[in-house]
């Protein structure tokens, strides 16, 4: 498998960086490459199309329905439906309701044939063709999943390999089950411990070390970190806690698995 960091700024888009979105790709025994988009938030749509077509994505998988997580929802919808190669089509799983939000951010009350979805089941696996994809509901300030994808490696030695996806999230059951020894976890780290993080919605970077380190990562990234803290402050931060391979995301970021 492997993973691009699309865009990883925090609540908001940053000058450097469009909010969440990550792009996951695995080939198939045939050599067909499967691609899923983990988030499609603020701003996304467009850096997205420097690493593949929008027409060519077989999934989107959608964490919840803040905009920044979810925005750009509407302009894949667009892109789908006018681009001169299409119309195309695509999959988008995600929270219940998240057909009604599409149509909200459209301003439009009439579904769209260019977005089928399909609502999360917590812990049944969702298959797109070598990629096996498991939500499991997380703790935030509305209904929100975090996800273990599990596909083939790219490392010769190792036939299989997992990412794990915290959407946002604070300490809880779900982030631990998904980020159980997998080999990558992208995980949010939104605030520094002398911040004032409201409880029950987001972790800090401390915690995200804590919840790392306990789960048996082999490696920890860190995102959605908002356009006004110091990534080096929170790798400070995470470090006391998580003794595995430690970096901050940015866009552009390749990461095999």
């Amino acid at each position: 498998m492997r993973l691009t960091v699309v865009g990883c700024s925090g609540s908001v888009p940053g000058p450097a960086s469009a909010a969440s979105c990550y792009l996951v790709e695995a080939d198939d025994a045939a050599g067909r490459t499967w691609r899923v988009v983990l988030d499609l938030g603020s701003g996304s749509l467009g850096p997205l199309q420097r690493y593949c077509d929008p027409l060519e994505i077989d999934a989107v998988a959608i964490s919840h329905l803040h905009p920044d997580h979810c925005a750009d929802l509407a302009a894949l919808h667009t892109y789908l439906s006018h681009h001169p190669d299409g119309p195309g089509q695509t999959q988008v799983y995600g929270p219940f309701g998240t057909a009604a939000r599409i149509d909200e951010l459209r301003g439009k009350r009439t579904r769209t044939d260019a977005i089928i979805n399909v609502a999360w089941q917590a812990g049944a696996p969702v298959h797109v063709g070598p990629l096996t994809i498991t939500a499991q509901p997380v703790t935030h300030s509305v209904p929100a999943y975090a996800m273990r994808i599990e596909g083939p490696s790219e490392l010769p030695a190792r036939g299989s390999a997992t990412i794990a996806y915290s959407g946002d999230a604070d300490v809880c059951e779900g982030l631990a089950k998904v980020a159980a020894g997998v080999d990558a976890f992208l995980c949010e780290a939104s605030f520094l411990e002398a911040d004032d993080a409201p409880e029950g919605t987001h972790l800090t970077a401390a915690a995200a070390g804590r919840v790392a380190q306990a789960a048996a990562c082999d490696r920890l990234i860190v995102t959605h970190l908002p356009p006004w803290t110091d990534p080096n402050e929170t790798l400070v931060e995470v470090a006391a806690h998580f003794s595995g391979r430690l970096d901050v995301a940015r866009p552009g970021m390749h990461i095999v698995v």
